[in-house]
């Protein structure tokens, strides 16, 4: 049951609202503004967090992986899902083949635990991070974030990053920090909130801004082609200046090993 009321709004914001309708999906300023503060309020939020490729590659000894891997009295995937819960990200599908997927299942199972609801994407084959992403598309109708398996982000402000997308038109919004190594990283040329150029892992580079493993999207970027998100589907958003960009200052870890594990101290971060 719908209600009507009468609200102030000025100008600005007004007409940043007026952007958003479309005529399609969108048809008036009711339709945006309901979009705009169901997408605020954050009612059953999705989060995707993309642990594919193949299963050796994310072994840090025998019998764990980057994301079992304990950190603080817990492991990464647990420290994981309660940032999520959090943040208020309820819905949480999670992208690993089946070997990961078991391990992870028998840590947090279907989630209820936590307060979510966890959906496994079993992976069979993938040649990037696209073609891991692609296998949630169908499922989720909204704007979501994706963060990748070996982040340890209990320091993000993940609430800023997703504003920021909801001002901004975009396809997505990528969380970027200041690199000492362009060449290990994807790097942006950035103007304003504006990624203008997305490049992964240059030889070279005289810019020391780059991706840190985690962005807010829309459904649509499911539907670019290409197997990487970094090598295809990136700097094809900016050419079509669909790409933006958040800059946070906050340390950015990546767990790539048990010394990475061992290394983090909470009050450092």
């Amino acid at each position: 049951m719908k209600k009507k009321i009468s609200i102030t709004i000025n100008e600005k914001t007004l007409n940043e609202i007026d952007e958003i309708i479309d005529n399609i999906y969108i048809r008036n300023r009711s339709q945006a503004i309901e979009l705009l503060v169901s997408r605020a309020l954050g009612e059953n939020k999705n989060a995707v967090i993309l642990a594919g490729g193949p299963e050796e590659d994310l072994k840090i000894s025998d019998n764990e992986y980057r994301l079992t891997g304990t950190i603080n009295n817990t492991t990464l995937i647990e420290s994981s899902i309660k940032k999520l819960k959090e943040e208020g990200f309820t819905n949480i599908y999670i992208v690993a083949r089946h070997n990961v997927i078991t391990s992870i299942f028998n840590i947090i199972l279907n989630g209820s635990k936590y307060g979510v609801n966890i959906i496994y994407k079993e992976e069979t084959e993938s040649s990037g991070t696209a073609d891991s992403l692609r296998l949630i598309k169908g499922d989720i109708k909204t704007n979501f974030l994706v963060v990748y398996g070996d982040l340890f982000f209990d320091n993000i402000n993940i609430e800023e990053l997703w504003n920021s997308h909801l001002k901004r038109k975009g396809s997505a919004t990528l969380l970027l920090n200041v690199t000492h190594d362009p060449s290990k990283k994807g790097i942006v040329k950035l103007e304003g909130a504006n990624i203008l150029e997305f490049v992964q892992k240059p030889k070279t580079s005289d810019i020391y801004l780059g991706f840190a493993s985690m962005f807010i999207a829309e459904p649509e970027i499911l539907e670019y082609s290409g197997q990487s998100l970094e090598g295809n589907v990136f700097p094809v958003l900016a050419q079509k200046e669909l790409l933006r960009g958040y800059l946070s200052t906050n340390k950015i870890v990546k767990i790539h090993s048990k010394e990475d594990l061992k290394s983090i101290k909470q009050q450092d971060l």
